[in-house]
């Protein structure tokens, strides 16, 4: 039944491969952005836990439309922020990240982060970022063009994982060990199926959603 199921994914990959291709394309060109773009991917992925991406980049759009992102406070943040869960917590966490960030009153972002192995990266952000844990720091980089062998372990991943036999359960909690860990069966996965990180999780994603999103 398993092979049957593989079988089944890879003809489907087979016919997402060149979308899936543009969206990591996409993602790669946000890099040559400024650093507020980047910024703006980084308060997206903040956002995204127990929230629904869709309303998240909305409320991100919405940030900076109305001129608050880069310079709100969290009283005036916080409003555009209650169709995410724990809306208090995220918009303070947003004003905090702006202001780790922020170097003479400008955003420096590339500089903070192209210093350091991709994996070390990862740890830094979430060593330092408040909100930020393993699967938003995946998800944040993976976003800025630079985590291509990184899992996003979200609740679509784990559940295709569980599907595949890759994992027996799904876990209650991912602590950094268990993350670590699965991270590491899904690459093994990955090269028994041959299909590359970044492009199966889009893969689940899009089977889970119906779409290629972010």
């Amino acid at each position: 039944m398993q092979q049957k199921q593989i079988n089944q994914l890879k003809k489907i990959y087979k016919a997402k491969r060149q979308e899936i291709l543009k969206r990591l394309d996409d993602f790669k060109k946000v890099w040559a952005k400024s650093d507020e773009e980047i910024f703006s991917e980084l308060c997206f992925c903040i956002l995204t836990p127990q929230s629904k991406a869709k309303v998240c980049d909305s409320i991100i759009n919405n940030l900076k439309k109305n001129r608050l992102l880069f310079k709100g406070n969290v009283k005036k943040i916080r409003p555009f922020l209650k169709k995410a869960r724990f809306y208090k917590n995220k918009s303070r966490y947003l004003v905090e990240c702006r202001n780790f960030f922020k170097n003479n009153g400008r955003l420096c972002m590339k500089n903070r982060l192209v210093n350091k192995d991709i994996l070390s990266t990862r740890e830094w952000l979430v060593g330092n970022i408040k909100g930020i844990g393993y699967k938003e720091a995946s998800h944040f980089l993976r976003n800025i063009g630079l985590g291509d062998n990184l899992a996003i372990l979200d609740i679509h991943i784990l559940r295709n994982l569980k599907k595949f036999g890759v994992i027996k359960e799904l876990p209650k909690t991912l602590t950094k060990r268990l993350y670590l860990e699965t991270e590491h069966k899904l690459k093994k996965f990955c090269q028994k199926v041959k299909i590359p990180p970044s492009h199966l999780d889009l893969l689940f994603w899009s089977t889970e959603t119906g779409e290629i999103f972010k």
